[in-house]
């Protein structure tokens, strides 16, 4: 099992989990001048290629997007669920091109692919790690991250030269600490044998407002880049999107809560009563904080919080891939499990969508983008593959 031996426990410790158009017209001349120079600039706007835009971190650039399902098999395709298998090696820029060197992992898989057809151009801004403020325009606090400018910075050179209809935006998650958090609750199961949800609740309650601001600022700047571009707010749409559970509820795993068997062999080291808190609490506080962002900031809200339900890491709806049973979206786990020491690549990757994942996301984000409505969230339906994906209203 990769990085859950017992003798590998010291490096797992060490490891951090890499987790408006005014017109005034006073006399018909002066109308018929406005009227012109409207028109020519509508004509202007649309023979410009459309795109579409995503924005933000891990959950949207496509961090993890290398693995289809997860195997105990540590050699050749691991069981095919290694795509940077090569057949003589492995090359991880067959799945996130030259981001595979910086970290920023947009893979080929990122929900934007789903797109495809749908806009001129697909542009993936988003960076895995990325915190809020890595999303705002240098001039207003925005920092680079990962050698790459603020993705505000990089919109305004996509908004100079596209027709942008969409732009999808995930942030938050860094700015609360996921990493942090995960962390804390593996070492709690593995170390100490106690619960991390009673000392990380108040840590959860004492971040989640200044990040919520900062996703409000985010929207803020997306906004100012697109005016700044010409293109009015009636002429695209922000859709701002929660994050999905990555644990089921301790009810759900397959896996005992006594023994070593959700370390050794699941890779999900977590007690019953901290997955029931990151699953039931933690992920619908920050869905209902964000989902208010979203009503405050007048975005569309993409609700992601049950979007992997039954299809979690160690969910016992789901199974692992083996030699004899085949990655598949209908069986095989969504989610990339903890792999604490890299044996089977970047640590990182660890809880974040896999390829799977990310195509069932990018079904949701394609179903939001033709929706009439902006309100939705996603589900998925039991059995069937990512192409089972479908938009229930938000009540």
């Amino acid at each position: 099992m990769p990085g859950f031996r017992t003798r590998r426990m010291s490096r797992w410790l060490a490891a951090a989990l890499a987790l408006p158009l005014v017109i005034s017209a006073t006399s018909a001349a002066s109308a018929a001048s406005t009227a012109s120079t409207v028109s020519d600039s509508t004509a202007a706007a649309s023979a410009l290629p459309t795109a579409v835009v995503t924005m933000g971190d891990s959950f949207i650039s496509g961090e993890a997007g290398r693995w289809q399902g997860n195997s105990l098999t540590n050699s050749g395709s691991r069981d095919g669920t290694d795509r940077a298998w090569t057949g003589a090696g492995y090359d991880p820029r067959r799945v996130y091109g030259d981001t595979s060197v910086n970290g920023c992992h947009r893979s080929d898989s990122a929900p934007v692919s789903a797109l495809a057809g749908r806009a001129d151009v697909l542009v993936n801004l988003a960076c895995s790690g990325a915190r809020t403020e890595n999303v705002f325009r240098t001039a207003h606090g925005g920092k680079a991250y990962r050698g790459e400018a603020p993705q505000a910075d990089r919109l305004a050179a996509v908004a100079a030269t596209h027709d942008i209809e969409l732009i999808a935006l995930s942030v938050g998650g860094n700015d609360l600490g996921f990493t942090e958090i995960i962390t804390a609750c593996a070492k709690d199961y593995i170390i100490w044998y106690s619960y991390c949800h009673d000392d990380q609740q108040p840590v959860v309650d004492a971040r989640i407002g200044p990040a919520m601001a900062g996703v409000g600022k985010a929207v803020d700047e997306i906004r100012a880049v697109m005016s700044a571009a010409g293109q009015a707010p009636s002429s695209y749409r922000i859709v701002l999107q929660s994050y999905p559970s990555p644990l089921p509820r301790g009810a759900e795993n397959r896996y005992s809560e006594s023994g070593w068997d959700r370390v050794t062999t699941g890779g999900c080291p977590f007690w019953d009563g901290d997955s029931d808190w990151a699953r039931d609490q933690l992920v619908p506080q920050l869905a209902d904080r964000l989902r208010g962002v979203a009503t405050a900031k007048g975005t569309g809200f993409l609700d992601l919080r049950g979007a992997f339900q039954g299809r979690e890491v160690c969910a016992s709806a789901s199974r692992q891939v083996t030699a004899t049973r085949p990655a598949s979206a209908a069986t095989s786990e969504w989610v990339r499990w903890i792999d604490s020491d890299g044996t089977q690549g970047p640590v990182q990757e660890s809880m974040h969508p896999n390829h799977f994942g990310q195509l069932a996301l990018g079904r949701c984000l394609a179903l939001a983008h033709a929706a009439s409505t902006t309100r939705h969230a996603c589900r998925n339906t039991p059995g069937a593959g990512t192409s089972g994906m479908y938009l229930a209203p938000l009540s």
